[in-house]
């Protein structure tokens, strides 16, 4: 038994013995590597071997600043980073505007135990970081080192006011377009909008470096038109037109803005063969942040204040450029009430982005749009080589449907006393025929169209007698009038009747013949609830003066004699005249004179006696009427 304890315990020494031999057989080549690494690499013996304690820290900045070594550095960085906060950052964008924010509108907030560890810890020689600064310190005497600077932003914040800046600078890509009074191609404009997410990424990384000015992250938008595509385009000829008249007194001024801003959006613009125009993209949207004031606009058939009223007149006026052009009609819609200024059929109401106005070329030429406001006139233009078309626009009033009258209560009012606020308008339902002709060939087309009809509101007063009853404003409007048929004929061989000089645009013929809805008091005669205190005789379709422009531009019935009217009265009164210096003269010339002032009454009566009268008459054979027959209601 002994032997053999002997012998197990001698195997297990040698077996220890053994480990040892293998373990010293390992450990001492690694601890000679590592000597020798030690001696090739002396960066490796800063774990062991920290740099001596004389090495001087690198120059730091905080947020730009340099920061001092004196004895409260950590009160020094927040004074700098404080003072940072307070500061603004400058927002670039793709244009090279600028737009200036504070940090506080971001939420930032100084997380000052994190300022804390990172300047101690950057001083301190016994930090790893500390000695990684002053290491590079040694081999880099000139060495600044910038501290981050603990800004922590707000999210929830940031985010609410970026979308707040994103609806200021976005921006829509503006066409090459031809700037038709310098006679020269405008370029294009790239359009961009903010990325939100992205620019606060930037802004949270420039916070952080302490940077005072941030590249706005943006999505570009090319524009679809280039200068270099409109290189060979021929705009020399007026291919169609049409014109409105709109008031230039104080009163008026705001509309009269919104029309001037809403035409050079779109004039200029050109069309390539088979390209569509839509007047909302062009325009762009109707509010203050694009330029327009409050003025007069329809709503659900009332006339209220709103931003951008008179936009629908620069897209009326167009479309009846269009028609009269011959170019495709793709989207028109036709308003609550008849406008004012513009015929029934040549309307086009627009509401940014929800109704929109859209035309095509049809042409094998780019054609170019031209709209102008001055002088109390709205002029389109579609401009091009050489016009080859004449259009005719034919329209029949099919039926007509009476309005209703509401009364309203208002304390503004003595007790008792009514007020006409709104004249009813009668529905309309009308049909549309253009027949286009170019040289031997012709083509029609028939549109048709219903005008609602517009509540007659009347006020009525429950107030005290002594009410200041000028808040009420009263609608003094008079009753609309428009001819039972209507043709209006434009071409490069018409000529208008009563103008001498030459029209290259080409004249335009109108022929009226007023029917059941043309002549005054044809509402009462059909049964219509007329207000008592209005015994006018209403306003005839297309006529116009400086008294009916103003009242038309707020979108309301005006009130004017027409021309056939206008002429009558000067042919009966030269009439008179006539028979009394005949009944001055003597003998056989006072008989013969009578018998003529008999004669020339009988024909009055029996032309009186007509009920449908077609007269012709040119744009310009009216003063104070524009070339396209303007509705003044």
């Amino acid at each position: 038994m002994g032997c053999v304890a002997g012998l197990v315990y001698t195997s297990r020494v040698s077996e220890a013995a053994l480990r040892l031999r293998r373990f010293g057989l390992v450990a001492v080549p690694l601890l000679a590597l590592g000597a020798c690494g030690a001696l090739l690499r002396p960066e490796l013996t800063r774990l062991v071997a920290p740099p001596p304690p004389d090495a001087p820290p690198p120059a730091f900045r905080v947020a730009g600043e340099p920061l001092g070594t004196g004895a409260d550095p950590v009160g020094d960085a927040l004074d700098l980073v404080r003072r940072f906060a307070r500061a603004t950052i400058v927002l670039t964008l793709p244009d090279g505007a600028k737009r200036e924010l504070q940090p506080a509108m971001l939420g930032a907030e100084i997380d000052r135990v994190r300022l804390a560890d990172v300047v101690r810890n950057s001083l301190d020689p016994k930090t790893a970081v500390g000695r990684g600064y002053r290491e590079r310190r040694a081999s880099d005497p000139a060495l600044t080192v910038e501290l981050p600077v603990p800004l922590q932003v707000s999210t929830e914040r940031a985010v609410k006011t970026l979308v707040a800046l994103k609806d200021e600078l976005d921006q829509a890509p503006l066409d090459a377009v031809v700037d038709l009074d310098k006679r020269a191609l405008r370029p294009e404009r790239v359009g961009y909008r903010l990325d939100v997410y992205g620019t606060l990424a930037r802004l949270d990384a420039a916070l952080r470096e302490g940077k005072r000015e941030v590249a706005a992250a943006v999505d570009t938008i090319a524009p679809r038109v280039s200068a270099s595509q409109l290189g060979n385009v021929n705009f020399e000829r007026v291919l169609g037109w049409f014109e409105t008249r709109y008031a230039e007194d104080a009163k008026h001024y705001t509309r009269t803005y919104n029309l001037r801003q809403a035409a050079s959006r779109l004039d200029g613009t050109v069309l390539m063969p088979g390209e569509t125009f839509e007047f909302n993209r062009t325009v762009g949207p109707r509010d203050e942040a694009n330029g327009y004031k409050v003025a007069p606009v329809i709503a659900e058939g009332e006339l209220v204040d709103g931003i951008g009223g008179g936009t629908c007149q620069i897209s009326g006026t167009l479309h009846a450029a269009a028609f009269f052009t011959g170019l495709d009609i793709v989207s028109r819609t036709p308003h609550t009430r008849p406008s004012s200024y513009i015929k029934l059929g040549l309307d086009a109401a627009v509401a940014y982005p929800t109704i929109d106005f859209k035309l095509k070329n049809n042409l094998e030429e780019p054609v170019v749009i031209h709209e102008t406001v001055k002088g109390g006139v709205v002029r389109a233009e579609i401009l091009g080589s050489h016009r080859k078309r004449t259009v005719s626009f034919f329209r029949r009033v099919d039926e007509v449907t009476p309005f209703e009258e509401t009364e309203r209560e208002t304390d503004d009012l003595p007790k008792g006393k009514r007020v006409l606020s709104q004249r009813g308008v009668p529905g309309f339902k009308t049909t549309v025929l253009r027949i286009v002709r170019e040289g031997a060939y012709a083509y029609r087309t028939k549109i048709r169209n219903t005008y609602p009809p517009t509540t007659q509101i009347v006020r009525v007063g429950t107030g005290p007698s002594d009410a200041a009853d000028a808040k009420v404003k009263e609608d003094r409007s008079l009753e609309y009038r428009a001819d039972e048929y209507l043709v209006l004929t434009q071409g490069p061989d018409i000529r208008t009747p009563g103008v001498s000089e030459a029209e290259p645009a080409g004249g335009m013929v109108e022929s009226r013949s007023p029917g059941r809805y043309g002549d005054p008091g044809w509402q009462e005669k059909l049964g219509m609830k007329v207000f008592e205190g209005a015994a006018d005789e209403g306003d005839a379709e297309g006529t116009a003066s400086t008294e009916d422009t103003k009242k038309a531009s707020t979108d309301q019935d005006g009130a004017k004699k027409s021309d056939s009217q206008k002429d009558d009265q000067k042919k009966t009164g030269s009439k008179k005249d006539a028979d009394k210096k005949g009944d001055q003269k003597k003998g056989d010339q006072k008989k013969g004179d009578q018998k003529k002032t008999g004669s020339k009454k009988d024909a009055d009566k029996k032309n009186a006696a007509k009920k449908d009268t077609t007269t012709k008459t040119g744009a310009a054979a009216s003063k104070g009427r524009g070339r396209g027959g303007v509705d003044k209601r």
